[in-house]
């Protein structure tokens, strides 16, 4: 399959639904120490040719190196495996005035499709470490209320449930409460050692969104008597909307405030012409000893299709440059998820 790359700015993006390569996350990412190089990329084969948005991020790492990062490209494009992958890569390189340490391509196809031993006989590496989930569940918001309900497991539904019938209120808020959000947000991030972006990103996020006529980003909470008891951001992109960012505060947990948030948020989706919702990030399996058992158990919940993606993938350009970078990345892991607590990330 042939593969031609023609550079655009970023309004120029050929319309998706796949929120990490649209203009939004272009302008976004480009405030925030990224340099972002858009393409059309039409891929050929016999009579049939598909054009699709292609947003490369590539980033100087204190002047030692440069990295690219290709986040879920060609998400919407059947027949994409894992030489067509490493040719784009390749492709991709040619682009580029100056030869980065690495391409890094963050998988959105199913694993099934893009087997480890595939990818490496393409000449590609897997990464130390995933930008994006790798698993996810995606829920099909084809259907009405009952339906949506009905294709929930039972608990969950309970649930839902549950947080109305106690008086949980779910709102849509503005940006003029984006404060308190990030005030939960850090919270959260504190009691699950997560990183954060700093309070400017996500305003940023919100401000380029208002402007932008293909993407609507809502902030919903989930209130109870005059408690802030969860909020949480969502992509609506084409026909896909995403959950982006979670915040829960650890009190009045028995009201499952999460559960009544999210169902609200599948309903906005649903209404404002969204087909599916991707509640982006699940461990692996299903295994009890995970640390983050309990997420998967509470997403699964909603039912959906469970996605496993292969993750990222590397195509190292410059050898010792790279070793230097995966060296550091597998120590930078250690640190944070083994060795510290939480602190904020700037």
């Amino acid at each position: 399959m042939s593969i031609e790359l023609q550079p655009v700015e970023p309004r120029q993006l050929p319309r998706s639904s796949n929120l990490l390569q649209s203009a939004l996350w272009a302008q976004l990412k480009a405030e925030f120490g990224w340099r972002a190089h858009c393409f059309r990329v039409s891929l050929g084969g016999g009579t049939e040719q598909t054009e699709q948005p292609l947003l490369l991020l590539t980033r100087s790492l204190r002047g030692l190196m440069t990295i690219g990062y290709l986040p879920h490209a060609l998400a919407a494009c059947d027949g994409v495996d894992a030489p067509l992958m490493a040719g784009l890569l390749a492709a991709l390189r040619e682009e580029l005035q100056t030869t980065p340490a690495v391409l890094r391509a963050d998988l959105v196809q199913d694993r099934r499709r893009m087997t480890g031993e595939l990818l490496r006989d393409a000449g590609l590496v897997k990464a130390p470490v995933d930008v994006q989930p790798a698993s996810t569940v995606i829920v099909a918001l084809d259907g009405d209320d009952d339906a949506l309900l009905g294709a929930m497991k039972p608990k969950t539904r309970y649930n839902i449930r549950l947080s109305l019938r106690k008086g949980v209120a779910i709102r849509e808020v503005g940006l003029q409460r984006l404060a308190e959000w990030y005030a939960l947000y850090r919270e959260t991030a504190r009691r699950d050692r997560i990183v954060l972006h700093s309070f400017d990103y996500y305003r940023r996020l919100f401000e380029i969104a208002a402007r932008d006529d293909d993407a609507d980003l809502r902030l919903l909470f989930a209130e109870h008597g005059g408690s802030l008891l969860a909020g949480i951001v969502v992509s609506m992109v084409g026909d896909r909307a995403t959950y982006l960012y979670g915040a829960s505060s650890g009190r009045a947990r028995n009201l499952m405030a999460g559960h009544a948030i999210q169902w609200r948020a599948m309903q906005l989706a649903r209404d404002s012409g969204c087909r599916s919702y991707d509640l982006f990030g699940i461990p692996p399996n299903d295994d009890p000893g995970h640390p983050m058992a309990g997420l998967y158990r509470f997403k699964t919940g909603f039912g959906g299709r469970i996605v496993h993606r292969p993750g990222c993938h590397d195509l190292p350009l410059q050898p010792v440059r790279y070793r230097l970078l995966t060296a550091a990345e597998r120590l930078r892991f250690v640190y944070y998820k083994r060795l510290r607590r939480y602190r904020p990330w700037r």
